[in-house]
């Protein structure tokens, strides 16, 4: 797939701009701050519903508007299709198919598919747990739009759960109490098994993709690898941190722990019940659900060393690379069941790597459908990405510069 047109209006900087893609590598050249990494949050954000800068909606929307439409006409297989998205400051946001009745914002999930590298990526190893938990519920998302349903409903039960535990903190704990608890938890553990059943399949198709990947960017010297940490199984500290000696969720542990990829949704619903009942205690003290996939964990393994805290400068990098073309391959897997390849994007990354790391990228990624590369220079971009360039300005695009 590849975008063939985008228009933005009231998006970040922009009033209005619109910008003629096609096939092929597109490198967007323009100095800092000038609005080139807008242009690649705006085509993310219409394939995930999510900024890769930020957490809300709000900084999306051009100061002093109150919404902002992202436009987008996109082929497929020979067959065009046009997406709009309304994001609104009041009201919750609207979609658009081929300019049909409005739908909801995740009706759009799935139609475009993008992998996005930028140097907000370091956080997938450098920062905390919920980076990787976004990294994965994003893709499950792009590969089964069902999955975003599923996190969404998660999150709503457990914001209520943690509200009732909250209530009957310091011996408030009430017979009522108990029989609302034990219908969240019954609620909590069937959206929790669905959601760690489908990571815990992800994770282990990205597996080969990001050895695979780590592989060809570096030296191959230190083998990557990804295991996913459950709660299920692994004790975890206030801010969801598994503590020395857990077990990954992979990996049989002490005492005969189970390995959680061989059961099924039901049976994982069934070992949540059983982990809330245990945890109950403790909860009731701290006022917050310790168990779930909200406080899981993906440890990324660099040779036997945890990447986070061991991996240098460049091997933190190039792991965070790899990740995203590991989710690159995942999707192009699916593309032989009928799918259609991802749109790469490289938001300002070539700037962050050494000359070698620059070249091993850009001779991995040349071959796709549709690149688009954001540069303050020229000489940041390899020869290997040889493309059409276009020339940023503020406020728009310099069509003469093209």
């Amino acid at each position: 797939m590849y975008l063939e047109h985008l228009s933005l209006t009231d998006f970040r900087s922009y009033a209005q701009v619109d910008l003629a893609l096609g096939p092929g590598v597109t490198v967007l050249v323009g100095y800092n701050g000038i609005g080139k990494t807008n242009l690649m949050e705006a085509i993310g954000y219409l394939a995930t519903l999510s900024s890769h800068r930020v957490s809300s909606d709000a900084p999306l929307l051009r100061f002093g508007t109150d919404r902002a439409l992202v436009r987008a006409r996109l082929v497929r297989g020979g067959q065009t299709t046009v997406l709009e998205l309304e994001i609104n400051a009041s009201r919750a946001n609207r979609g658009r198919i081929n300019r049909s009745n409005p739908v909801r914002a995740r009706d759009l999930l799935g139609i475009m598919q993008t992998v996005l590298f930028a140097p907000e990526d370091l956080a997938l190893v450098k920062g905390d747990p919920s980076n990787r938990r976004r990294f994965l519920d994003e893709l499950l998302a792009s590969l089964v739009p069902h999955h975003a349903a599923t996190r969404s409903d998660y999150d709503r039960v457990l914001k209520q759960r943690n509200a009732l535990l909250k209530s009957a903190r310091g011996g408030k704990f009430t017979a009522g109490h108990e029989a609302t608890l034990e219908v969240w938890d019954q609620h909590m553990a069937r959206a929790g098994a669905e959601l760690l059943h489908a990571r815990l399949e992800l994770v282990e198709r990205l597996r080969p993709h990001l050895a695979r990947a780590y592989a060809g960017l570096t030296d191959a010297s230190k083998p990557a690898d990804a295991t996913y940490r459950s709660t299920l199984q692994n004790q975890m500290d206030d801010d969801g941190v598994p503590l020395p000696g857990a077990s990954p969720a992979g990996v049989p542990g002490p005492a005969g722990m189970e390995d959680l990829r061989l059961l099924s949704v039901e049976q994982l619903a069934e070992r949540y019940v059983q982990a809330f009942a245990a945890a109950r205690k403790k909860e009731l003290e701290r006022g917050i659900s310790l168990v779930g996939p909200h406080r899981d964990d993906v440890e990324l393994v660099l040779g036997q060393a945890p990447a986070k805290g061991y991996a240098s400068h460049g091997e933190t990098w190039s792991m965070c690379l790899s990740l995203r073309l590991a989710s690159y391959y995942v999707m192009l897997d699916d593309t032989r069941t009928g799918g259609s390849a991802p749109i790469l994007i490289l938001d300002d990354v070539f700037a962050e790597l050494d000359v070698q790391r620059r070249r091993k990228l850009a001779a991995i990624v040349s071959g796709a459908e549709q690149v688009l590369v954001t540069a303050a220079v020229d000489a940041d971009i390899p020869e290997e990405l040889s493309g059409r360039r276009v020339k940023v300005i503020p406020g728009g695009i310099d069509e003469q510069g093209q």
